[in-house]
């Protein structure tokens, strides 16, 4: 019994539901992102799943399935909340920072951010306490890294 309570509180028994479920909230961020100026395009879509597929160094099977389960939990869900907090509670600063940054890469997909974009990301780091200047960086290197001018 003792063993089972370590590995219930061991990092590296995490569980595989665990991960899912912070990778599913952090799909569920970018297909919000994605939406936030009313458009999914197909460029848009292509780019969840590359940001995904590169930084998870997931299949592509895996990322389809995590996409299809965040478009489904997206749908399900009338707020951010539930995945911002699963990301606050689960994901170490830098690691946030590095999510802040596909993010992002996300709604410059379409090579234009609009006002509503730049206000989810504001919101998005405010609750998942990523500040303006690590996001500003973040932002700065994902221009340079996509060749656009900001």
């Amino acid at each position: 019994m003792l063993s089972q309570l370590k590995k219930l509180f061991s990092k590296e028994a995490e569980p595989a539901s665990a991960l899912d479920e912070k990778t599913t909230a952090i799909a569920a961020l970018m297909i919000e992102a994605a939406l936030s100026d009313e458009t999914y395009c197909e460029t848009e879509k292509e780019m969840v799943a590359s940001v995904l597929k590169r930084h998870f160094d997931m299949t592509d099977k895996e990322v389809l399935e995590i996409i299809s389960e965040a478009e489904k939990t997206h749908a399900n869900s009338d707020q951010i909340l539930y995945f911002t907090r699963t990301v606050k509670e689960t994901v170490d600063f830098d690691d946030r920072v590095h999510i802040v940054e596909m993010l992002w890469e996300i709604v410059y997909a379409d090579g234009v951010l609009s006002d509503y974009e730049a206000n989810l990301l504001r919101r998005i780091c405010g609750l998942i306490y990523v500040d303006d200047v690590e996001s500003g960086k973040a932002r700065k290197r994902v221009l340079a890294r996509l060749g656009i001018s900001g």
